[in-house]
């Protein structure tokens, strides 16, 4: 019986292809987005502005402390009723990006503050401009201090792709709906698509961990 379900469900391995390119690609957009969104934030939320550093705050917050499935719905069939049409994929895309960039603003924030303040006084002295202590003082080193925590960020943000499936999107996740309606044993189907995110996000923890141990 078993094994016959295992035949079955081996014929929908399209399905489950096309799931896993979608989750790749949404991952690795949002990934790229939402670091380079996530630094912007992140040197605001430490710039010693207070008004900067309030603001930028308030916005992380406010998507740190919300589900990701509802700002998901939101960009998806709210925006529409603005006038912004946007299809699934765009809406999953800008969505995972948005929540990836306010963790990763955190962590970079914590990074920069990390930084020795003499450091900062003696390029002052130097003579470099703000912007030339980030370039060549502040982010390097405060980026090699938080990548570890960064790539662990990167593994959430392959789990959280997975409600993208709630707005019909073909991702690994709603790939595994699709084969639930033909082989109606949902735990041998999603523990299988259980392993194929754990096969994703394994290098990612893998590397992870070395970091922390190089680090």
């Amino acid at each position: 019986m078993l094994l016959d379900q295992l035949i079955q469900i081996s014929q929908y391995y399209p399905v489950v292809l096309k799931g896993i390119g979608i989750t790749l690609a949404l991952s690795v957009i949002g990934i790229v987005a939402g670091t380079a969104l996530g630094f912007l934030l992140g040197i605001g939320r430490a710039s010693s502005h207070k008004w900067l550093s309030w603001t930028v705050g308030a916005y992380t917050d406010l998507f740190r402390g919300t589900p990701v499935l509802v700002q998901v719905f939101v960009v998806f069939f709210i925006l529409p009723e603005a006038g912004i049409e946007l299809d699934s994929f765009t809406a999953g895309v800008i969505a995972l990006s948005n929540i990836g960039a306010c963790f990763i603003s955190e962590i970079v924030a914590s990074g920069i503050k990390a930084i020795p303040r003499g450091q900062i006084e003696a390029a002052i002295t130097a003579g470099l401009t703000r912007t030339q202590q980030l370039r060549l003082i502040v982010l390097p080193q405060a980026t090699k201090m938080v990548v570890p925590s960064l790539v662990g960020q990167f593994v959430l943000l392959v789990k959280d792709s997975s409600v993208v499936s709630a707005i019909g999107l073909l991702d690994l996740t709603r790939s595994g709906w699709v084969i639930v309606q033909s082989i109606p044993n949902g735990l041998l189907v999603f523990s299988l698509i259980g392993v194929g995110y754990f096969a994703i996000c394994y290098p990612l923890l893998h590397l992870s961990r070395h970091m922390e141990k190089q680090g």
